[in-house]
């Protein structure tokens, strides 16, 4: 028993302290990981609620907001009719009587509808009123293609946002970035885009228990590596770790950068990578004119132009709509060996 005491207790103790330092993980889904960050700020704060189409007794479109009518009742948790323009210009203007509304569209393509309430309102209400009214909102929903939806259900409008002075964007790509940056967009005193997407719903990942928030404008260094920067942001990251996987295997160290927050931007982040690679790509479910690949391109030649040793490559979705085929989508969207073919190109390979 003492020999037991003496080999395991040191592990034990090792074991608890992590746990204790870092808290416990578990797993939820990425629409778990959204249902809880809601559900924990609304229980955190009385003037958060929740807004959109059949968010409440339909549990969500995508069950993002499973449990919450039950829990918070009709009067926080509000099932609005197909009214994009209507119901994002009510949450806009309860900012201003000191509510803090998380708004979800079934999809940003129908944000269009309500585009104005968004850009002309929520973006500008702070500004316009002499900083007498901030905007604490939160417009949440999927974001880019979710396979054969075509092309007015498919499109990518980070960039379109992004472009708009007083607005927010973030783009999480897993459960545990999800949780941490809706609770900081929630807290958030200006209006914060939250984009999401429909094929990452029921992706699994760990999740610290216990209260967190991941900070607005902090990247995430996903992979270090010594040859190739490859900076991407949402779902399709993923094709960056897959190609990465498979240039490790001929000896080629690539770097993955996770912007989380398309804006504001952690730039440094990818300067200083780039420093220490002197290669980069960036990966965007995107059309390729004028998007967030373009704007990085940019910064990253006007402050780290000698530190290239290779022209920077943006790979993005084909110029055209999106289109229905499964086979001309998979040509239409980017994917892993796209990466593979451009780090070969930045290595002279």
């Amino acid at each position: 028993m003492a020999d037991f005491f003496e080999i395991y207790f040191p592990i034990f103790a090792c074991v608890f302290s992590t746990n204790k330092k870092f808290g416990y993980m578990k797993t939820l889904q990425f629409r778990q990981a959204i249902c809880e960050a809601m559900s924990e700020e609304m229980r955190r704060d009385e003037s958060v609620y929740l807004m959109g189409e059949e968010v409440a007794e339909y549990n969500g479109a995508y069950k993002a907001s499973k449990g919450m009518l039950d829990e918070f009742g009709d009067k926080r948790v509000i099932d609005t009719p197909i009214s994009e323009l209507g119901f994002a210009g009510i949450g806009v203007g309860s900012t201003m009587t000191g509510t803090r509304p998380i708004i979800e569209f079934m999809t940003f393509n129908f944000a269009l509808v309500g585009i104005d309430q968004i850009i002309n309102n929520a973006a500008k209400i702070r500004q316009m009123s002499g900083g007498q009214f901030p905007c604490p909102i939160v417009f949440r929903g999927p974001t880019g293609s979710a396979g054969q939806l075509a092309a007015t259900h498919s499109q990518a409008f980070e960039s379109w946002y992004a472009n708009c002075p007083g607005l927010k964007v973030v783009v999480p790509s897993n459960p545990a970035d999800a949780k941490g940056l809706l609770k900081s967009a929630i807290r958030d005193e200006d209006p914060v885009i939250f984009m999401e997407s429909e094929q990452m719903y029921g992706d699994k990942g760990e999740v610290p228990e216990g209260e967190y928030t991941v900070p607005l404008g902090v990247a995430h260094i996903r992979r270090e590596g010594a040859d190739v920067t490859i900076v991407s942001f949402g779902k399709i990251i993923k094709e960056a770790d897959k190609a990465a996987d498979e240039l490790e295997k001929e000896g080629i160290s690539c770097e993955i950068i996770d912007l989380r927050t398309v804006k504001p931007m952690d730039i440094n982040a990818i300067l200083e990578s780039v420093k220490k690679t002197n290669r980069l790509i960036i990966l965007e479910e995107a059309w390729p004119f004028g998007n967030v690949a373009t704007e990085i391109t940019y910064r990253v030649q006007r402050d780290a132009f000698d530190h290239l040793d290779a022209p920077i490559v943006k790979i993005n979705t084909a110029d055209t709509p999106a289109p229905y085929s499964p086979v001309l989508l998979a040509e239409w969207l980017p994917n892993h060996e796209d990466v593979i073919t451009a780090v070969k190109k930045v290595l002279y390979k």
